[in-house]
């Protein structure tokens, strides 16, 4: 039986953890811990979840939790994920992983010092599409990569108490939102990004509220990234990743969460080919806490954490590096 704790009464835990883990025999929540001791219990209520931890370091503590999920805002990642692991316990941690590249060296470094899991929840790398997708092109079913375009947009408001507008919790489009098609790119070139410009749309709170990015990889291949959470976009998921090959076109429509719908298609020429997927409609999250269980157990390497997590808390580091030096020249969005 894995035994879990949630760090933090969040909404994303319900469909990261709660739901998917009610599908499973051998999964159970046992604990919630939250900033407010009345929130926590109204939450566990309204879960079902049989205990509530006074606080986050009694919640690490306890015996009966095997892996502790991190879904605090970005800014209490490393600390409480450190704490965690030191605790002896496992970590899901949510994205991003930490506010910068020298945090998440440290909570990786721990890790393994006290050689427990550490994974970075990038739910969708877990699912069978995205999976499909990689196989492809590895494949060459579009001859070899050449380019690669990926957004990921989503309206959302700025209203008090929005962790997203607030720089020192780790808000910022890039952050929440930009990390996934950076993600996506990284994975598929298979090698780390120089960022050659960025440039953002800035928030009064001094958060990016948009982000685009011009990325080459060591193997020649180029990615144009971009993200946008402005309060005037529809609060609808649009995301997408297109990949041009020197023999074709991968598009992949909604990499992000495909078992709420998705599209697959290879063109090649005249030719456009609508690819199915077996098990498509399995949630993305699903798909993440099994992987979990593999690799507590032994039967699957780890894909998220670790050296990808460094890497992509570096990617992120540079690419606001560098949309800061372009604050206020010509943007490129």
């Amino acid at each position: 039986m894995l035994r879990i704790g949630l760090l933090g009464a969040s909404k994303i835990a319900v469909p990261a953890i709660i739901d998917v883990a009610a599908q499973m025999p051998d999964v159970t929540v046992t604990a919630v811990a939250a900033r407010d001791p009345e929130a926590a219990r109204a939450y566990a209520k309204q879960h079902g979840i049989a205990h509530v931890a006074r606080d986050y370091a009694t919640l690490i503590a306890r015996d009966d939790v095997d892996l502790v999920y991190n879904g605090l805002p970005p800014s209490a990642h490393a600390p409480w994920s450190i704490a965690a692991l030191q605790s002896d316990k496992a970590v899901l941690c949510e994205k991003p992983f930490c506010m910068n590249a020298e945090q998440a060296a440290e909570m990786v470094r721990v890790a393994e010092l006290c050689g427990r899991p550490l994974i970075e929840a990038f739910h969708y790398r877990f699912h069978p599409v995205f999976e499909q997708a990689l196989a492809l092109l590895q494949g060459g079913a579009i001859g070899d990569v050449q380019r690669m375009q990926a957004h990921f947009n989503i309206g959302i408001r700025d209203v008090p108490g929005e962790l997203r507008y607030a720089p020192e919790l780790g808000g910022g489009a890039l952050m929440d939102l930009g990390c996934y098609p950076l993600h996506w790119t990284r994975v598929v070139a298979g090698c780390e990004p120089e960022v050659q410009r960025a440039s953002a749309k800035w928030h009064v709170t001094d958060v990016d509220t948009a982000m685009v990015a011009s990325l080459q990889f060591p193997n020649g291949v180029h990615a144009d990234i971009a993200c946008d959470m402005s309060r005037d976009l529809p609060h609808v998921v649009d995301a997408a990743l297109v990949v041009f090959g020197s023999s074709g076109e991968l598009r992949l429509e909604n990499p992000l969460a495909p078992h709420n719908g998705f599209s697959l298609t290879l063109r090649r020429g005249v030719d456009v080919q609508d690819i199915a997927v077996a098990g498509d409609r399995r949630s993305t999250y699903w798909c993440q806490l099994q992987h979990v269980k593999a690799v507590l157990d032994g039967t699957q390497r780890q894909y998220t954490g670790g050296a990808d997590a460094i890497n992509t808390m570096r990617a992120i580091d540079a690419i606001y590096a560098q949309a800061r030096d372009y604050r206020g020249a010509a943007p490129m969005l």
